[in-house]
């Protein structure tokens, strides 16, 4: 179970994130060379979206449910099912929640992938940058970032016609691989109050509970 709280924990911050996201693009693609911050600069014009997702896991596991993302910094994953999980960014932390084990993980956004893809203005340039290469209809831009990601690395996978995201991976410090595949993006809209809401006082008791057992 602990291990498996770790998978569900290093995906989130991969996104997202960035955010997990089918935006919808229907501006063409660049004249090559591909440009990375030409498509970067398309992802920063959706201000809001939401959607579902499929994660697979390093062992073939899967899980989904529903994302919703809104610049700049906040996004919030519920996870389908049994599992419990929500995780949620509010412009200043990331919380990973399971409600089922009645714990809570508190993290500063600045400190993970997330900052990065729900920023008002996405950079994929400079020395992050480790690739863009395309296959076929799609481009796949390979990103790492020491201060963010430490020892592993993200590849975000675009359509290449319309700019669409159609998924991420995360390779960890380890070389396992997490993938997320959204789809049934919607953009703008409004989602409901508090959605993006950390419950800072609810985080303190959980972990105080958890360290007192």
């Amino acid at each position: 179970m602990a291990s498996k709280r770790k998978r569900l924990r290093g995906w989130c911050f991969v996104m997202v994130g960035a955010a997990a996201t089918n935006l919808g693009f229907t501006t063409a693609l660049p004249a090559a060379p591909v440009d990375a911050q030409a498509i970067a600069d398309h992802f920063s014009s959706i201000k809001s979206m939401s959607g579902d997702f499929v994660q697979s896991g390093p062992k073939a596991e899967r899980t989904s449910g529903r994302f919703f993302l809104q610049r700049p910094g906040k996004i919030r994953f519920n996870y389908a099912g049994q599992s419990g999980i929500i995780v949620i960014a509010d412009g200043k932390s990331v919380v990973v929640y399971n409600k089922k084990l009645k714990t809570s993980r508190l993290y500063s956004l600045s400190k993970t992938p997330l900052k990065l893809l729900l920023d008002n203005k996405v950079d994929l340039s400079g020395s992050r940058l480790k690739s863009i290469r395309e296959e076929g209809d799609l481009i796949i831009i390979k990103l790492s970032d020491k201060s963010s990601f430490g020892n592993s690395n993200i590849s975000m996978v675009f359509d290449r016609k319309n700019l669409d995201l159609r998924k991420w991976s995360l390779i960890d410090e380890k070389g396992l691989t997490t993938t997320v595949t959204i789809f049934n993006v919607k953009q703008g809209g409004r989602v409901a109050e508090g959605t993006f809401t950390i419950d800072y006082a609810a985080n303190r008791e959980n972990n105080t509970s958890t360290k007192s057992r």
